[in-house]
């Protein structure tokens, strides 16, 4: 089939790269020149494991092609996903369509017989019948279907989730669409993947309902973390016992600094501004949102403990500026409150990512940067552990205690042991291993 991607993003690019290994022919437009000029000598604008290759691949294969031109695209199209960003609305927290609406105008000009618009976008409930009222008014008779089909990828692990989903949900309201889209996603039948077809309307909140509930586990844990610490208690433990229960599941159980990125924020922010919209307070979300920002500057408080109750005249070293391992994605990160809440209290803040420095640069421009790891423990006051990545899983801790100018390692991940870390000399604090 003939699939054009409008947005050549993390979402757009991820997806498109992945219909393309399934062996359709798809275009990714995207309005930035400089974008698309990257794109197309191979070169790709973010950090996603195994993506490059398949870029590569299929731009070699001639299965995937980058254009800012929407007209001929969209024409030759099957389907035409939708996948801008939603980014938060300043002042309220609600979803930005601004992009959704204007690509829908935009493609509503030059679909050029029967084609399926998908929303790829995560947008709040309803934002389908705007698509699909925005592209009719544009041109009337217009021979389209719109369709939900929200993304459920982890950046990271994007190519694995798309080839290997836990489940592939499409809103779809008629069966000519039904079978349209069945044909986009038939390569991924072969691994029996379920796909749930459902209204449009649904398929949209379930996303939004995913990332909220996913989002709670995670502030959930972290309450009782801090709880831990008070009892004597250990968070791992806790952890695992309760995961252990099928009913509650292992997965997002890890105690830490908070949330962070492109979508739990968000989405979580959204949903709490569409249930107040439709007069459905959602209490449980609108807290899991106060507690995940608090967290935040709860954390550097622990750093502040930690230094002896001052940071002032101190410096700090972060270790993983990125709000999770395997992506340059520094939205949200907790290291941005983390540092700019140690720096007013009058520290020197220096941070190492493996792949975030230069994004981080962007919203953290007074921080020092090293180029390695040890460079930046390199006569330190509290070594910091905020971003789990696999190059500080084993830091070499003699090694550190000569560099360090005070051996205080605060690890926000629980990646070590507290009596390896103390053997070595450090004072060690973690996150709920009372």
């Amino acid at each position: 089939m003939r699939i054009t991607m409008i947005g050549a993003g993390y979402v757009g690019l991820v997806s498109g790269a992945c219909f393309a290994d399934f062996g359709h022919i798809v275009t990714c437009v995207d309005t930035d020149p400089a974008k698309v000029a990257r794109l197309q000598r191979g070169e790709i604008p973010i950090f996603e494991p195994a993506l490059e290759e398949h870029v590569v691949r299929n731009q070699t294969e001639e299965r995937l092609f980058f254009t800012t031109e929407v007209a001929d695209s969209v024409a030759e199209a099957d389907v035409v996903f939708i996948a801008v960003g939603t980014p938060s609305r300043r002042g309220d927290g609600r979803a930005d369509l601004t992009f959704v609406y204007a690509a829908a105008e935009e493609v509503a000009r030059h679909v050029d017989g029967y084609t399926v618009i998908v929303t790829k976008s995560t947008v709040p409930v309803g934002s389908g019948d705007a698509v699909e009222r925005i592209m009719r008014e544009a041109r009337p008779g217009i021979d389209i279907s719109v369709v939900s089909n929200p993304e459920f990828l982890r950046e990271g692990a994007a190519i694995e989730d798309f080839k290997r989903p836990d489940r592939i949900v499409i809103g779809v309201e008629d069966d000519r669409a039904k079978e349209v889209m069945s044909e986009v996603y038939r390569p991924l039948f072969v691994n029996q993947a379920p796909v749930i077809y459902t209204g449009r309307r649904t398929a949209e909140l379930i996303k939004y309902a995913s990332n909220a509930f996913l989002a709670t586990k995670i502030t959930f844990i972290n309450e009782m973390a801090d709880l831990c610490e008070r009892t004597g208690a250990n968070v791992q433990e806790v952890a695992r016992g309760i995961g252990l229960d099928n009913r509650i599941g292992t997965k997002f159980l890890h105690a830490g600094p908070g949330f962070g990125g492109s979508c739990f924020p968000k989405d979580t922010r959204a949903l709490v501004e569409t249930a107040r919209e439709y007069d459905v307070p959602c209490r449980i979300v609108e807290s899991v949102v106060a507690v995940n920002e608090e967290r935040k500057t709860q954390m550097a408080r622990k750093v502040v403990k930690a230094c002896g109750g001052s940071v002032a005249g101190k410096t700090v070293a972060l270790l993983g500026l990125t709000f999770k391992p395997n992506t340059d994605d520094m939205r949200e990160s907790p290291a941005i409150t983390i540092a700019e809440a140690l720096r007013e209290a009058g520290a020197t803040v220096r941070g190492h990512d493996p792949e975030g420095m230069e994004q981080a640069k962007g919203v953290l421009p007074d921080l020092d940067y090293a180029d390695t790891a040890y460079q930046c423990i390199e006569g330190a006051d509290a070594v910091v552990l905020v971003t789990e990545w696999d190059a500080y899983r084993a830091l070499d801790l003699p090694r550190m205690k000569t560099l360090v100018r005070v051996p205080v390692f605060v690890d926000l991940r629980n990646v070590y042991r507290r009596a390896e870390v103390e053997r070595h000399g450090f004072t060690y604090v973690d996150v709920g291993r009372g």
